[in-house]
């Protein structure tokens, strides 16, 4: 996207609910690199408190561009075989429809953007790029000397990141949280992104270098560092999988009055169940299943079965034509035989 784009994106987002407003730093995925660094500041579409925190911390810009494709490309690995497999839009709201339906799929957005901010954030901190933060230096001249292992390296300063992802992304009054009468929207979407930076600190591990005479491990040198991000995404999305329903504070005539339970941090939670994704709703942005492909041999959510949700698939016979069988010939070429493969297609009606 060129900066004439990104300029009429910014004006676009401007008129849209505040709801989105709040997430339209979610647009920086789709953006070239270095088109945020050229707009600067004031030219991109954030809201009040997230230009304000911008321009005192203008050298975030590439790691908020970093942090937003991170979870982009996570969130489409990890529902690449469902109905809903994390599409985005090229028209704002990124993710459409589901960024505001208080889904699931909403939680799992959330909670993956602002560990993508925690993760890009410390990421560049232990890299040492960034003045304001460095490595984690509470963890030096530490550990056990009869176990033969100390604190060294570079350990994973996860706290600054945190504290950013939280200032930068979260915009309730301090000490938001669910009411007696149930969640709202925006402390929903406050308690997800908050269980999002909390699995960056529970997939974190310790890694060690051993040190002694001829390879010996007499000595260890251990730091603390942030999971790939893989296995970040991998820990929300079980987490998505056993997500909690929450009472829905606008809902006019509740079913019963029961106080609010506290829900722990780490769990998402979720005010509305989720559409079946079968069928495409150009108003809600909903792709459907149509034309996706699916695996017959599966008992998955790939599966044939469930991915095309009853309708039935189309059956198509590809070719592929690979080198194989290569062998070098002295002197000095490679010689390969044309091999050719058939195999089957599986496209949902």
């Amino acid at each position: 996207m060129d900066t004439g784009g990104a300029c009429a994106l910014s004006l676009l987002l401007a008129c849209v609910c505040p709801l989105v407003c709040g997430a339209s730093w979610m647009w920086l995925g789709l953006t070239s690199a270095g088109v945020p660094e050229r707009l600067g500041c004031r030219g991109l579409s954030l809201s009040d408190h997230q230009r304000e925190l911008c321009l005192r911390k203008p050298f975030v810009l590439p790691s908020l561009q970093d942090g937003v494709q991170l979870a982009v490309a996570e969130c489409q690995n990890q529902f690449r075989y469902e109905r809903w497999n994390c599409s985005t839009s090229s028209e704002p709201p990124l993710f459409g429809y589901e960024l505001t339906s208080g889904t699931k799929e909403t939680a799992f957005i959330h909670a993956v953007m602002a560990a993508g901010l925690v993760h890009a954030i410390t990421r560049i901190c232990s890299q040492g790029n960034m003045s304001e933060c460095g490595c984690d230096a509470r963890l030096r001249n530490g550990g056990s000397v009869t176990e033969g292992w100390h604190w060294g390296g570079c350990s994973d300063h996860i706290q600054y990141g945190t504290w950013f992802s939280r200032k930068f992304i979260d915009n309730l009054p301090k000490n938001s949280s669910a009411s007696r009468d149930g969640y709202t929207l925006s402390t929903m979407n406050q308690h997800n992104s908050e269980a999002g930076r909390q699995a960056i600190e529970q997939t974190m591990s310790t890694d060690c270098r051993c040190h002694g005479v001829s390879g010996s491990c007499a000595i260890r040198t251990c730091w603390r560092m942030m999971a790939p991000f893989e296995h970040v995404g991998t820990y929300l999305k079980e987490r998505y999988e056993r997500s909690i329903q929450v009472p829905n504070q606008s809902r006019k005539k509740p079913r019963r009055k029961e106080p609010t339970r506290p829900v722990d941090k780490s769990h998402l939670v979720y005010l509305h169940k989720s559409p079946n994704y079968c069928v495409e709703d150009r108003r809600r942005g909903i792709t459907g299943t149509q034309g996706r492909r699916c695996n017959r041999a599966s008992t998955g959510p790939d599966s044939c079965s469930l991915l095309c949700c009853g309708r039935g698939y189309n059956t198509r016979v590809e070719r592929h034509v690979q080198r194989c069988e290569c062998k070098f010939v002295w002197c000095c070429y490679v010689r390969c035989r044309r091999c050719e493969s058939m195999t089957d297609m599986h496209t949902c009606k």
